[in-house]
């Protein structure tokens, strides 16, 4: 009764569905781990938060350059603040409101210019009521010291391509879009102060980038249960082949076959007259 399991089509059904079963698997198992992943990662950002803001701060030269265990770290560096070259960053949240990020480039002992973040404000950067809130920079030589951050890139929330935004705005926090702006080296890093004059608020540090549980980790979750509902669809799809064709031949070595329908024939006028 079961011959059919020998013929070429089920040969190809049976090579696909174990061909088809352990990719599933290996597929659901490879996006688990990358979850697993993040969230281990999480957690070590968050011990080595906690851990960070118990450390002392260490010069910025020796944290660079920014990685997943130095993002977040506490900085210094010594230098003056660029009073001609003060950025706003337009579109930044702080808790459930938005504002935008205060930025001077601080020139550093070392030569190069370091992105700093001062601090927070509500309101809209093109306002000229809300830009005017911003304090000025302190004069001479001072020493800041904040969570150190990696440059920002296209896939970085709330980040913009920087196209477009009016004189004194930036989109983006990189030496890539800041090579163009001021005439001097850039770190490949900012810092955002703990500290920030009044009335900006201090900015706290993100975390870095692909570590959080963030869409792209629940995303991960997401696929690992597609992987697995695919692996349980090729095995039900071929169980019910199976069954149909097992039930087609036990039927066909009974004897029995369905019963073929009878053509309908259409009245004609003068038949339907007659009845």
């Amino acid at each position: 009764m079961y011959r059919f399991l020998l013929t070429p089509r089920w040969w190809g059904i049976n090579v696909f569905v174990l061909l088809a079963i352990p990719v599933c698997i290996f597929m659901g198992s490879w996006q688990l781990s990358r979850f697993e992943d993040r969230v281990d990662t999480h957690q070590q950002q968050e011990h080595q938060a906690a851990d960070a803001k118990a450390a002392a701060a260490r010069p910025l030269t020796q944290l660079l350059p920014v990685d997943k265990n130095t993002s977040g770290r506490r900085a210094t560096a010594t230098g003056r603040y660029d009073t001609g070259h003060q950025l706003l960053v337009p579109d930044r949240q702080l808790g459930e409101r938005t504002g935008f990020y205060v930025l001077t480039m601080l020139r550093t002992d070392g030569g190069k210019a370091l992105p700093v973040v001062r601090g927070w404000l509500p309101g809209d950067a093109d306002s000229k009521a809300d830009a005017a809130k911003v304090p000025a920079p302190p004069r001479g030589k001072v020493t800041v010291s904040g969570a150190l951050q990696a440059s920002e890139n296209q896939g970085t929330q709330g980040a913009q391509s920087g196209g477009g935004l009016p004189t004194g705005q930036l989109g983006m926090i990189s030496a890539a879009s800041l090579v163009n702006i001021v005439p001097y080296d850039v770190y490949d890093a900012w810092i955002t102060v703990s500290a920030a004059q009044s009335p900006m608020k201090a900015v706290p540090p993100a975390a870095a980038e692909g570590s959080g549980l963030d869409l792209k980790a629940f995303q991960n979750l997401g696929y690992t249960g597609e992987w697995f509902v695919f692996a349980g669809f090729v095995v039900f799809m071929w169980f019910r082949l199976f069954r149909r064709e097992s039930e087609a031949a036990r039927d066909a070595a009974l004897g029995i076959a369905p019963e073929e329908e009878m053509p309908v024939r259409e009245a004609s006028v003068g038949e339907t007259a007659a009845r």
